[in-house]
């Protein structure tokens, strides 16, 4: 799931509920041209992280839907960023953390 993704911007959300970022990542993956690389649940929370890759414009429509939809369902979002140009040390941070 982590290979092929080299090159492209990344986005990044973590939101305080599992379902919420199931919700949310269905709405960006709906609203732009971005693939979902990863999820992970976050074990001392109840929450998740979804990492998304894609153009930086597709990750930034996408990252507008998927914080949107956590407003919409009163989930608090605990951070989110775009990374618009990973350097090679961060794709190599980023596939280790992938499913962790």
């Amino acid at each position: 799931m982590a290979e092929g993704f080299e090159r492209q911007a990344i986005g990044v959300f973590e939101l305080d509920s599992y379902l919420s970022c199931f919700v949310a990542l269905d709405a960006a993956a709906k609203a732009a041209a971005v693939k979902i690389q990863g999820v992970e649940r976050n074990r001392l929370k109840s929450g998740a992280c979804v990492k998304m890759r894609g153009s930086v414009s597709d990750v930034r429509a996408a990252m507008e839907a998927a914080l949107e939809t956590a407003k919409e369902m009163d989930s608090e979002v605990y951070s989110h960023t775009i990374i618009a140009s990973p350097s090679e040390d961060s794709e190599l941070a980023i596939r280790m953390t992938i499913n962790k």
